[in-house]
């Protein structure tokens, strides 16, 4: 860029645009060498060297425009910007002092580039889709169910009340309950209405009854669709069908019991369980 310096002591006072068409001319560039530099269309160029600066945009695409293509044929951009503005009507402007180091609206160099731009798009998506998954987990399935039916509920096994059965031994081994499919909503509690667990379920997810629960019940839409085992014995489900349950004794004497009884088949209901 020596020739540019040449150049530049040299020229008259003739404006921004003959400064800029000379020094291109000087540094033996043509308006598409300028354009794959500086990312400016050619007809913004063109402008730009006829002194067309509305064309453009306005002032600030302007100011913008002529700073990086000042800069691609090696002149001093701040020098001028500078001009530029006191050529439309801004000599003396303390706010245009104040924001020549700041970002020109028009100066491609300083946009984000288009893989920044793409990155910044798919972080945002991965936020968005994080935070309605975490809002599906919490707020679907603790609504309050409506009302049952007296067909829709499922009766608690009748335990044998006699000297034998009373004598048999309280059967030991941890209560598991594995989900046989994905969204399966399900709530644990004892006796005393204490919950032990509320949640969706998903394929393969299992959970055991803490040993210590007093009473353990379930109430559940998706019997179905649940897995029980005691002591590593898998018993019948709870239902053959999909139906609402609530109430349902589900410690190891209950289950076990439940299995070794006729299980009472819920009556048909007249709508899907909710």
């Amino acid at each position: 860029m020596a020739a540019v310096d040449e150049f530049q002591d040299q020229w008259p006072q003739s404006g921004v645009s003959a400064q800029l068409r000379t020094a291109r001319d000087a540094a033996g560039l043509s308006r598409k060498d300028i354009a794959e530099r500086t990312k400016i269309p050619e007809r913004h160029l063109i402008a730009l060297e006829e002194g067309d600066f509305a064309s453009v945009g306005g002032r600030a695409y302007a100011i913008g425009f002529t700073r990086s293509y000042a800069r691609a044929v090696g002149l001093n951009d701040a020098e001028i910007a500078a001009e530029l503005r006191a050529e439309l009507g801004a000599i003396g402007s303390d706010d245009d002092r104040r924001q020549t180091a700041k970002f020109e609206p028009g100066d491609p160099s300083r946009i984000p580039g288009r893989g920044t731009a793409w990155i910044a798009a798919l972080g945002a998506l991965a936020v968005i889709i994080a935070g309605f998954t975490l809002w599906r987990s919490y707020s679907a399935p603790p609504v309050e169910l409506p009302p049952l039916s007296q067909e829709e509920q499922v009766a608690p096994p009748t335990v044998d009340p006699s000297p034998a059965a009373l004598a048999t031994p309280v059967p030991q081994g941890p209560v598991v309950f594995t989900a046989l499919d994905d969204s399966v909503w399900v709530k644990f509690y004892d006796a005393a209405g204490t919950q032990l667990m509320q949640k969706l379920m998903t394929r393969g997810e299992a959970y055991t009854i803490p040993a210590e629960a007093q009473g353990p019940l379930i109430w559940t839409a998706r019997p179905e669709a649940l897995q029980v085992s005691v002591a590593g014995k898998v018993l019948p489900p709870l239902s053959d069908r999909q139906v609402t349950i609530k109430d349902v004794p589900v410690s190891a004497a209950a289950l076990l019991a439940r299995a070794q009884t006729p299980a009472t088949t819920p009556a048909a209901s007249a709508s899907p369980a909710t």
